[in-house]
């Protein structure tokens, strides 16, 4: 179970600009469960127009094809989307105290980094990049189905870089 959020600085999808827009997904799988299917909702920022936000639902459930279909493992691997909606998402990636919320449904905040940490490995996208784990003092989600409460979890922050092709 988890949240994942994204803080566009650059780019865009045809000629739709997507700097400044954010988008956040919630999510459960099990990976003790053989064949498990990611189950999860996506968010994109309100602040978007409709192309905008049709843009990055389709860059981020995988339908625009490009390297996420490589790097997402609920593009790839058998999942359940239960919904997409625009949504007013506010994020700060401040490294090591970072924190988003989408109104009342997501609210994530991470309390400080990992000390000492060892390398870690998992299907969190953007993981292949360089980054840090760390601790988070809260992650609520009340998403229907996907509705949960964890305090001092682990989270984990990275920069990422999704392409229409691999390069």
């Amino acid at each position: 179970m988890g949240a994942l959020s994204w803080s566009i600085t650059e780019g865009r999808a045809g000629s739709a600009e997507l700097a400044g827009l954010g988008a956040v997904l919630v999510l459960r799988y099990s990976d003790d469960e053989p064949g498990s299917p990611w189950t999860f909702f996506l968010y994109v920022d309100e602040r978007g127009d409709d192309r905008q936000r049709e843009a990055l639902a389709g860059i981020l459930t995988g339908r625009l094809g490009g390297t996420p279909t490589e790097q997402f493992p609920w593009v790839f691997k058998k999942s359940n989307l239960l919904g997409c909606s625009p949504a007013s998402i506010e994020i700060s990636h401040a490294p090591g105290r970072g924190w988003f919320r989408v109104r009342d449904k997501v609210v994530v905040r991470v309390r400080e980094p990992v000390p000492e940490q060892e390398p870690v490995t998992c299907v969190i996208p953007g993981h292949h990049r360089d980054g840090r784990e760390l601790y988070a003092d809260l992650l609520h989600v009340n998403e229907g189905v996907l509705a949960f409460d964890f305090r001092l979890t682990c989270g984990y922050e990275s920069t990422f870089s999704y392409a229409s092709s691999p390069a």
